[in-house]
């Protein structure tokens, strides 16, 4: 099993910053790479960023690119995600989910573990 517990979330106004934090325990060994998801109400979420932990390879969704930035910190077992010039549209539930491989960071369906999400609000 593994655990995840994210904290950072809150009230920003447009063009402010937030940094996500994703705190993992249990048996994290099984669990290569880790994503952020967002869901807000009426809209389609999916993946924002996402992280290997071995390599720290990353990816971002287009809709962040230049904007968010995903990073981990081994020996904490932590990983963050850096939200600069937030908007509106960011807006949302944010999710930590883990994934047992980097080469299915994309699928949802393979994340196998998932944090209780934190919520994002910009204001405009």
């Amino acid at each position: 099993q593994v655990q995840l517990v994210e904290s950072g979330g809150g009230l920003v106004q447009a063009g402010g910053s937030l940094r996500l934090s994703c705190a993992a325990s249990g048996r994290t060994a099984s669990s290569d790479s880790r994503g952020w998801f967002r869901q807000a109400p009426g809209k389609e979420g999916g993946l924002v960023a996402g992280i290997s932990w071995g390599g720290g390879k990353t990816l971002y969704a287009d809709s962040v690119k230049g904007r968010f930035t995903i990073s981990k910190d081994n020996a904490k077992n932590t990983v963050y995600l850096q939200m600069n010039s937030l908007k509106p549209e960011d807006t949302a539930v944010y999710y930590c989910a883990a994934n047992p491989s980097w080469g299915s960071i994309r699928r949802i369906d393979e994340y196998d573990y998932w944090g209780q999400g934190t919520q994002v609000t910009v204001s405009s």
